[in-house]
């Protein structure tokens, strides 16, 4: 269980800054202000109704939506290689598990 929450944690982290980076690497390319510019080209009539893309993928919208993943996934992952190692152990004392003997090659 330990080994699965550290390895969960780290998954976490390793998400968390992928997302940061990709975010940053999509806004300095100007990805998000062409899709604003196209979705307000496709949807503004003679009003000035558009719709303002920026609002909903602002980095700490976006980080925030990730660190709510990051910890969804460190407790389900816990949760289920918790059970993983529990069931293997329970099954492998009641089948005798399976016993691997390695040999050199001569």
């Amino acid at each position: 269980m330990k080994t699965a929450f550290l390895l969960s944690v780290a998954l976490g982290i390793t998400l968390f800054v992928a997302v940061a980076v990709l975010w940053s690497v999509l806004d300095a390319a100007g990805v998000f202000s062409s899709i604003d510019d196209v979705v307000t080209d496709m949807t503004a009539s003679d009003s000035n109704s558009g719709i303002d893309i920026n609002q909903y993928v602002e980095l700490s919208r976006v980080l925030g939506f990730t660190t709510l993943i990051a910890v969804v996934d460190v407790v389900l992952l816990t949760a289920l290689a918790t059970l993983g190692a529990f069931l293997y152990n329970l099954s492998a004392s009641l089948l005798g598990g399976l016993e691997l003997t390695l040999a050199e090659d001569d």
